[in-house]
C-alpha cells in the first residue's frame, strides 16, 4: 500500500502544481471580467429559465432546463458536499473553505462559458438525443478550420481523461464513501454496499438520458431539502458559534492554521490547494463534464443553457458546501480530542523501513476489522502543516485475542515523538460529517448522513455514468455503450474492496481524476472561449432590449418536474 500511496502522491504533485492552480483561477478571472460579471445574470435570469418560462417543446433536445440543471446538480451536489468538504477541512483547515468560495464564484463564469460552447457545437442530428461536450467543440470547431484530424485527436484526449475522472471521482470516490460510512455505523461490509449500489445504478443508467433526467428531477430537490433541514437542526444547537466560524475561515485563508487535537495544522498554500481541489471536484467548473448533460436540454438559444449552468457552482459550493463546512467547524469534530485514551503511550523503535510502533492491543474498543486510526507525532518539518506535526496511520486487525492496531512505518530523519494522550479514529470524508451530526444528537448522523450519502452517491454516479457514456459514443459510437455500463458498475464494487484507507490516499485518487480532465478541457476553453463570450454578449444585449423574453406563463410544477412541459402535442 505504501508504494501505491507514493505513486498517487507523485502524480498529484504534477497535476496540481501551483501553476496549474493559478491557471484555473486565471481562467475564472478572465471569463468573469470578459463577460462583465456573468454571475449577475446567472442569478437574475437563470431562475426564470429554470422555472420553465422559456421552455419550448419544438426546440431540439430531450429534457427541459430544470431537468438538465437537476441532472447536472445530481453529479455536483453529492459526496463532494458531504465528504469532500470534511476532507478539505481535515487536511487543509478552515482556510480551505474560503478558497472553495473563491472557486465557486469564479466557477460560475467558467461553467457558463464551457456550457455555452458545447451548446454552440452540439450534435443535434437526432433532435431527441443530442450529443455535446468539449470533444464536440474541439472536433467541429477545428474541423471548420480544415484541421479535422487535430480536432478529433483533441476530442479523444478529452474523452480518455473524462473516462479516468468518471472512474475515480464520479464513481469510485462515491462508492468508497458509501461503503466506509455504512460499515462504520452498521457493520455492513463495504463490498456488500458496493453490490447494492451497482444494482441500483445499473437499473437507472440502462434507460438513458430521459430516465436519468426524470430520476434527477425527482431525487435531487428531495435529498438537498432533507439534508438542509437536518443540518439546520445541528446549526441551531451551535448558533452562537457560527459568526466566529466565518471569521476563522477568513483568517485561516491568509495565515497558517494552528494544530489542535485531531487537526495537525495547515499552511496557507496547502489550504489554498486543498480548497481549490475540493471545490473544483465538487462543482466541476472547468472539467467539461456537465456540458454533456446540458447539451440534452431543449433550447434554440445556446447562451440560455449556459446561464442556467452558471447557477451550479453557486448552489453547489456557495450554498451547500458552506452549509456542511459550518456544521463541521461549529461542532468542533475536526479538531476533537482523542477518541481513545492511551493506557500507556507506545514507543518507537528504529527499523529498516523507518520508525515503527509495536502492534497495539486495544481491549474493549468496538473496532471493525480494517478500521483505520492514527496518532499525532512530532518529527521533521512539514510544508503541508507549516509545523512539525504528522499523522501516523494504523489499521485495526482482528486476532484471536481481540483487536490490535498494526501501525505503518514512519519515515523521518529524526525519531518521532507521540503528541497528545490517545488515539484517533480516522473519520474520513462523509463519516466525519456524520460524526458532527452525532455530536449534537447521538444517532442523527447514523440515519441522516448515511441515507444522504447513499442518495447523493447514487445520483452522482448515475450522472457521471452518462458523462463517460458520451465519451464512449464520441470515440466508438453506440456499440460499446453496454460494455461500458457493465464495466462502470463493476468499478463500483471494486472501490469498496478496501484498497483506499486514509484521507490522504482518498484525496490523491480523486485528485488524479480531476486533474487529468482539467488538463484536457481548460485549453479548449482558452482556444474557443471568445466564441462563447461573443454569443453571451449578443444574448444579454437582446435580453436587455426586450427582443427576447418569456414566450408563455411558467408551466405547472408537476409538468416541470416530469418534463411534460416540453412534450409535443
Amino acid at each position: 500500500m505504501g508504494d501505491i500511496s507514493a505513486v498517487l502522491a507523485a502524480l498529484n504533485a504534477i497535476l496540481w502544481h501551483e501553476y496549474v492552480l493559478y491557471a484555473i483561477v486565471g481562467t475564472g478571472v478572465l471569463f468573469t471580467i470578459w463577460s462583465g460579471f456573468s454571475q449577475y445574470w446567472a442569478l437574475r435570469h437563470g431562475p426564470a429559465v429554470v422555472r420553465g418560462e422559456y421552455d419550448d417543446p419544438n426546440d431540439p433536445g430531450a429534457i427541459n432546463h430544470f431537468q438538465a440543471l437537476a441532472a447536472a446538480l445530481s453529479a455536483t451536489v453529492g459526496l463532494g458536499n458531504i465528504g469532500g468538504v470534511a476532507l478539505a477541512i481535515a487536511l487543509g483547515g478552515p482556510g480551505a473553505v474560503f478558497w472553495m468560495w473563491v472557486v465557486g464564484f469564479l466557477g460560475m463564469a467558467i461553467k457558463l462559458t464551457e456550457v455555452t460552447l458545447s451548446m454552440l457545437y452540439r450534435n443535434t442530428e437526432d433532435p431527441d438525443n443530442p450529443h455535446g461536450g468539449p470533444m464536440w467543440v474541439a472536433a467541429r470547431a477545428l474541423g471548420r478550420r480544415d484541421w479535422p484530424r487535430l480536432g478529433r485527436t483533441i476530442g479523444i484526449i478529452f474523452c480518455v481523461s473524462m473516462l479516468v475522472s468518471t472512474a475515480t471521482g464520479g464513481n469510485m470516490f462515491q462508492a468508497w464513501n458509501v461503503g466506509e460510512i455504512t460499515q462504520a455505523y452498521y457493520g455492513v461490509p463495504s463490498w456488500a454496499s458496493g453490490i447494492v449500489l451497482a444494482i441500483i445504478v445499473g437499473s437507472v443508467i440502462i434507460g438513458g438520458i430521459k430516465r436519468i433526467g426524470k430520476f434527477a428531477a425527482t431525487i435531487v430537490p428531495l435529498m438537498v431539502a432533507a439534508y438542509l433541514l437536518a443540518g439546520i437542526w445541528v446549526l441551531a444547537a451551535n448558533v452562537s458559534a457560527i459568526p466566529a466560524m466565518f471569521v476563522l475561515i477568513v483568517e485561516s485563508a491568509f495565515s497558517p492554521a494552528a494544530a489542535a487535537g485531531a487537526f495537525v495544522g495547515g499552511s496557507v498554500f496547502f489550504a489554498f490547494q486543498i480548497g481549490m481541489k475540493r471545490a473544483i471536484f465538487s462543482n466541476e467548473a472547468g472539467q467539461g463534464s456537465s456540458p454533456m448533460v446540458h447539451a440534452a436540454a431543449k433550447t434554440d438559444e445556446p447562451v440560455r443553457e449556459g446561464v442556467v449552468a452558471g447557477l451550479e457552482p453557486f448552489i453547489d459550493t456557495i450554498v451547500v458546501c458552506t452549509f456542511t463546512a459550518i456544521i463541521v467547524l461549529s461542532t468542533g469534530i475536526w479538531n476533537r480530542a482523542p477518541d481513545i485514551a492511551f493506557d500507556e503511550p507506545p514507543v518507537f523503535a528504529a527499523s529498516a523501513d523507518g520508525w515503527t510502533l509495536p502492534n497495539t492491543h486495544t481491549p474493549g474498543v468496538d473496532w471493525i476489522d480494517g478500521d483505520s486510526t492514527f496518532v499525532v507525532v512530532s518529527a521533521h518539518a512539514s510544508e503541508q502543516t507549516a509545523n512539525n506535526m504528522h499523522k501516523l496511520a494504523g489499521t485495526a486487525v482482528a486476532t484471536a485475542a481481540g483487536f490490535e492496531i498494526v501501525w505503518s512505518p514512519f519515515v523521518s530523519d529524526q525519531m518521532p515523538e507521540i503528541i497528545g494522550d490517545g488515539y484517533y479514529r480516522n473519520y474520513v470524508g462523509a463519516t466525519l460529517t456524520a460524526k458532527a451530526f452525532d455530536s449534537v444528537t447521538p444517532g442523527l448522523g447514523k440515519w441522516v448522513i448515511v441515507i444522504a450519502t447513499w442518495l447523493f452517491a447514487i445520483s452522482t454516479m448515475i450522472s457521471w455514468s452518462y458523462y463517460g457514456e458520451q465519451g464512449v459514443v464520441f470515440m466508438g459510437g453506440e456499440k460499446p455503450v453496454l460494455a461500458y455500463k457493465l464495466v462502470y458498475c463493476g468499478l463500483i464494487i471494486l472501490a469498496t474492496l478496501g484498497f483506499v484507507k486514509t484521507d490522504a490516499d482518498l484525496d490523491n485518487v480523486i485528485g488524479i481524476g480531476t486533474g487529468i480532465i482539467l488538463f484536457a478541457n481548460i485549453p479548449i476553453c482558452w482556444m474557443f472561449g471568445y466564441q462563447a463570450m461573443r454569443a453571451y454578449k449578443d444574448y444579454i444585449s437582446r435580453l436587455k432590449s426586450g427582443k427576447i423574453g418569456p414566450d408563455h406563463p411558467p408551466p405547472h410544477l408537476d409538468d416541470l418536474l416530469s418534463g411534460r412541459d416540453i412534450e409535443r402535442d
